[in-house]
């Protein structure tokens, strides 16, 4: 079978192409705005690209540049950044929507794109907070845009959609995500069933045979430490970091954890001096981290571009040619290539009626011998003024920020 041909809006670095990829899919073209983004896909593969907003590029460009005409398009896929949705206030529900209007934002772009173009099938992907119950006018507007392109063009897209935690389908990486795929002939997209489970799924799982989760050993296991520095972690706090296990981040150290009690319970982000486990996957890879925000390398350093790909199950051998700044944030924002192949492997089969007998290419191998934990060192000196009691966070919406909100609130008022 040919490949199929795909039109990418919102490609970033080429993370959910890159799966797609692997499952028999072109990309045609890619629409992206952030040059740094452009500049990598360039290096590495050689797609149609147009740098630019895509409420600057008319639907007209994108298929002449893709070299389709209307309908001709197998996929549309791409994960338009989920502005907040007071910028789209003018929009009432129940209204119309205006998806030519020149104020539109990027899920507007997407839908514009989806009319114009009429694939045969699309995928969407967003933050799972998309899907949060009582915050969901963005998964709102998008259902309620594309009936109306069903309405407008005489298409029958019916849309499925799911929030995947990415280490279910074999990710070495614990990242959420909203998931939205629609045929334009009317079939009813199904998910596959998660394959992948943490021990105590995969011990209590009678019925079905689920694989372990792979791990960040799994997905950096062969690679040799890096010769070059720049991968300190720095700031007041990164010399914490070897007094902290494996798989454990500032909690560590609090009067709940195992070390010395120099914070509050819950008073920092998650990701605050987060270490990265051998025999567990990572936590989700940050686009903008402070100095001390992971997850970490469990030599204590930065992660390199290449580890970075892994977690992201990226195919080996791509290029870089960017700062660290520029890096993190396309690693950080991209899409787990893995979970792409995963369901491009089930549109195909369930829309296209062209499945694939071959193993998946992007998952990692599993690596049976796993190194023991990395020696803990002693908390440096200079920490130790921080040691007593400190107060535990006092629960959601009482927290000191959540107080100046209010403050902030009342004033205006």
């Amino acid at each position: 079978m040919a490949k199929l041909k795909t039109i990418s809006l919102f490609t970033g670095i080429g993370g959910l192409d890159f799966g797609f990829e692997e499952a028999g899919f072109e990309t045609r073209l890619a629409v992206e705005i952030d040059r740094h983004c452009c500049h990598t896909i360039r290096l590495n593969r050689p797609w149609e690209v147009i740098e630019d907003d895509i409420n600057k590029v008319s639907s007209a460009n994108v298929l002449e540049r893709a070299g389709l005409r209307c309908g001709e398009a197998d996929m549309l896929i791409g994960g338009p950044p989920c502005q907040p949705f007071s910028k789209s206030s003018y929009w009432v529900r129940g209204d119309a929507l205006r998806l030519d209007d020149p104020r539109a934002d990027t899920l507007t772009g997407y839908l514009r794109i989806l009319r114009d173009a009429q694939p045969r099938a699309f995928l969407l992907e967003n933050v799972y907070g998309l899907a949060y119950e009582g915050k969901d006018e963005g998964l709102r507007y998008i259902l309620d845009g594309i009936a109306q392109i069903n309405r407008e063009t005489g298409t029958n897209y019916k849309v499925t959609w799911q929030v995947i935690n990415t280490a279910e389908h074999g990710v070495p990486q614990i990242r959420e995500r909203v998931f939205m795929v629609g045929s334009r002939d009317g079939c009813e997209f199904r998910f596959p069933e998660p394959a992948f489970g943490s021990p105590d799924s995969v011990k209590d799982d009678l019925f079905e045979k689920k694989a372990l989760y792979r791990t960040a050993w799994d997905a950096l296991g062969d690679l040799p430490e890096p010769d070059g520095g720049g991968l300190k972690v720095g700031g007041k706090w990164g010399d914490l970091l070897p007094t902290i296990p494996e798989g454990e981040n500032y909690l560590w150290h609090t009067n709940r954890g195992g070390g010395q009690p120099l914070f509050g319970w819950r008073t920092r982000y998650w990701s605050f001096l987060l270490k990265l486990s051998k025999r567990l996957p990572s936590w989700t890879v940050q686009a903008q981290p402070g100095a001390a925000i992971g997850p970490f390398h469990w030599k204590n350093r930065k992660l390199t571009f290449q580890e970075l790909c892994r977690i992201q199950t990226f195919p080996d051998g791509l290029l870089l040619d960017s700062g660290r700044t520029e890096m993190q944030r396309m690693m950080g924002n991209a899409v787990p290539s893995l979970i792409g192949e995963v369901l491009a492997r089930e549109i195909r089969r369930q829309f296209f009626k062209a499945p694939l007998k071959s193993r998946l290419k992007l998952l990692s191998p599993k690596r049976e011998k796993v190194p023991p934990p990395e020696k803990l060192v002693p908390v440096p000196q200079k920490y130790h003024v921080h040691i007593g009691h400190h107060e535990a966070h006092p629960g959601t919406g009482k927290g000191r920020l959540a107080a100046k909100m209010r403050a902030g609130l009342l004033a205006a008022e």
